[in-house]
């Protein structure tokens, strides 16, 4: 379904169709093309593009990728922006997406809260996603969306010294700690020993069992992670589906085609800025940095993707 707001390359081959400016915005005057072409065929004149309308257009076909995707719709998130002077306003038109995770709690509130606070300058991403606390005890913030500027906006987040990779982008940062050690966990280069049969993040608290996730194979060094938990990879699947449509950026560009070109382990370590920054899409961190760990490929984001 099509209607007003949506955007994307159906929106432009209906435009195309209707002899008006295909910019793939379904815009107030799209809507208006949409109403006359409807009342002129004999077709309910409320500017929407169902299966009624498509098939009448001739617009149908059988690619199960160009279904429009009922998340764009049902996508909720709450709002919680930092002060005027922590991001850009811009707007800029946005061409990359990349995904993230703090390396800290669970609390996406206390994540933008943080940025706020700092004094490292305009740092962050638009959106944060909540999970479930490291230790097992809370998961009030599991799944929970946050958007932490108003879209248009960026702060700087790559860390890659490219501009247009800050200021062209959107990105999303996903509570969870990384990597886990076992038996203590080094900070500032200085191992501390704890239980021995027990996993630690690096800030030397205790992971629940429920929370662990072992890769069956180790990346960038490690085999054990804290876990991104199930309702964190569907928000991420409804998030990815969302911005792909708001943005209109082609999320299967970029990572995926690494997956499909190299296989998910070395798609998920491959790092190459100038080849991020010359194919926009969707990246990792781990895609434009190389001392970073985020996001680590686990099975259940594996397949998420796989299914965009």
């Amino acid at each position: 379904m099509l209607k007003l707001g949506s955007k994307g390359e159906k929106v432009k081959v209906l435009q195309e169709f209707l002899g008006i400016t295909a910019d793939g915005d379904f815009g107030p005057k799209t809507e208006t093309a949409v109403k006359a072409w409807q009342a002129a065929n004999g077709l309910k004149a409320d500017g929407v593009i169902g299966p009624a309308t498509e098939a009448k257009m001739g617009l149908l076909d059988t690619d199960k990728a160009s279904t429009t995707n009922p998340s764009f719709e049902s996508i909720t998130y709450d709002k919680l922006y930092m002060d005027s002077d922590e991001y850009f306003k811009g707007p800029t038109k946005k061409r990359w997406v990349f995904l993230h995770h703090t390396a800290g709690w669970h609390d996406p509130y206390g994540t933008i809260r943080g940025w706020n606070n700092d004094t490292r300058g305009s740092i962050g991403t638009e959106f944060v996603l909540g999970g479930q606390s490291v230790k097992g005890d809370n998961s009030k913030f599991d799944g929970v969306l946050v958007q932490a500027f108003p879209r248009g906006g960026y702060a700087w987040h790559t860390g890659t010294g490219r501009h247009a990779m800050h200021t062209d982008s959107v990105g999303i940062e996903v509570c969870n700690f990384g990597q886990l050690s076992k038996g203590g966990y080094h900070k500032n280069g200085v191992w501390t020993k704890l239980e021995p049969e027990s996993y630690y993040t690096y800030v030397g608290v205790k992971a629940d069992p429920t929370q662990i996730v072992e890769l069956p194979e180790a990346f960038r060094g490690h085999k054990t992670w804290h876990r991104y938990s199930d309702k964190q990879v569907d928000m991420m699947h409804k998030w990815i589906l969302y911005i792909a449509n708001r943005d209109n950026i082609d999320v299967r560009k970029g990572l995926i085609e690494l997956i499909h070109s190299r296989g998910v382990y070395e798609a998920f370590d491959y790092c190459d800025v100038a080849y991020a920054a010359s194919r926009p899409g969707m990246y990792c961190h781990t895609n434009v940095m190389r001392g970073k760990v985020d996001l680590f490929p686990q099975q259940e984001v594996i397949d998420m993707l796989m299914s965009l």
